[in-house]
This record gives C-alpha cells, structure tokens and sequence, in this order.
C-alpha cells in the first residue's frame, strides 16, 4: 500500500508501506506479521513530470508495529538520506 507524497528540498517522495508477510491467493491481508516500508524519491522537472526515480528500502531488524510508523519511517528515511548527501554527489549516487 502506498500513502501520498510531498516534496521535500525538491524531491518528491512517496513513502510504500506493506505487509510484511504477503497475501496468499485466496486469503485476507495479514497485518500481524507487521509492516516493511521503503520509500521511493522522483526527482521532478519544471513540468511536474518525472525525471528520475529510485527506491530505498529501510533496514530494520523488526517489523513495524502498525502502517502509521512505518510511513514516518521511510520519511525521516528519505529526509535523512536527502539531507545527509555530501557535498558533490546526488541522491541518485548512492549505493
């Protein structure tokens, strides 16, 4: 599942939220396992279309609890990673 997005110092970014354990063919969603989230940041040109796009995933040794910290999460995440890019590099360089 996905939450809307917002731009952040130019970027959009989209926080996924998702069941940690997937849903079977002919089953209900199963939230018990917890949630994973990634995030996905769109660099944008002056016409609002996508340029360039790439996903982070967050390294977490838990599952989060519920959907709500997962998507605060992967946005301090991006915030972190857009934030925290040296000096001469892009978000687009990271490995």
């Amino acid at each position: 599942m996905a939450t809307a997005t917002y731009v952040y110092r130019g970027l959009q970014v989209c926080p996924l939220v998702y069941p940690r354990r997937p849903t079977r063919s002919g089953y209900a969603h199963n939230y018990d396992d917890g949630f994973d989230a990634a995030v996905r940041i769109n660099e944008l040109d002056r016409t609002e279309t996508e340029v360039r796009s790439r996903v982070f995933l967050l390294a977490v040794d838990r599952p989060f609890t519920n959907g709500g910290d997962a998507r605060r999460a992967s946005i301090a995440f991006a915030e972190g990673l857009i934030d925290g890019c040296p000096s001469g590099q892009t978000i687009w360089d990271r490995e």
